[in-house]
């Protein structure tokens, strides 16, 4: 009788631990989403100053600034789901990328004192996005790892946790850039 009690506590424990592994694997990868989403915000408040600020060199770049700000709208009205955040991140990296490139044809602008301290902070946001993304990745790799390795697979299909996805980069900032059109005028 003894022996079914040991038993049966044992396997009790050994439950215990695996559920509340999974549950803390789960919550540092929401944990470390909210530090993405948080930089993120300070991103998209961020933009309306350094568009502004460029706005008045670059009057014939509107389609940008258009673009910039319908991305800017949609991230801040909320409602996203993790996948649309990471699309809008995607999106929204390119269009400053292609403000930052546009940039380049406006000295006046890349002397400006203002522009100049809107755009540290901009590569400074980016800079901890880009921490934080890795610190996101790194969370979702062993959260991923523990829904598939055993014992932990069968307690997390109980639980019906499901895979997350890595924050990956967009397929165009993969590609080589092109550093020969860079010099060509």
């Amino acid at each position: 009788m003894i022996l079914i009690f040991i038993s049966v506590g044992a396997v009790l424990i050994i439950i215990f631990l695996l559920y509340n592994s999974l549950v803390n694997k789960k919550n540092q990868t929401l944990n470390a989403f909210s530090s993405i989403d948080t930089l993120l915000k300070k991103r998209y408040d961020l933009i309306p100053n350094l568009v502004s600020a460029v706005k008045q060199y670059m009057k014939h770049e509107q389609g940008l600034f258009t673009r910039i700000t319908e991305l800017r709208t949609r991230a801040v009205t909320g409602d996203l789901t993790d996948d649309e955040k990471v699309m809008l991140d995607q999106k929204m990296s390119g269009a400053i990328k292609g403000m930052m490139v546009a940039v380049e044809n406006y000295p006046q602008l890349k002397a400006n004192e203002n522009f100049l301290q809107l755009q540290a902070a901009l590569n400074e946001v980016e800079e901890q996005i880009s921490a934080a993304r890795r610190s996101y990745n790194a969370m979702v790799l062993e959260y991923n790892n523990a829904l598939e390795m055993i014992p932990t697979n069968v307690m997390a299909s109980m639980m019906r946790y499901q895979k997350k996805k890595f924050f990956d980069i967009a397929k165009a900032e993969r590609e080589r850039v092109a550093v020969q059109s860079m010099f060509e005028n």
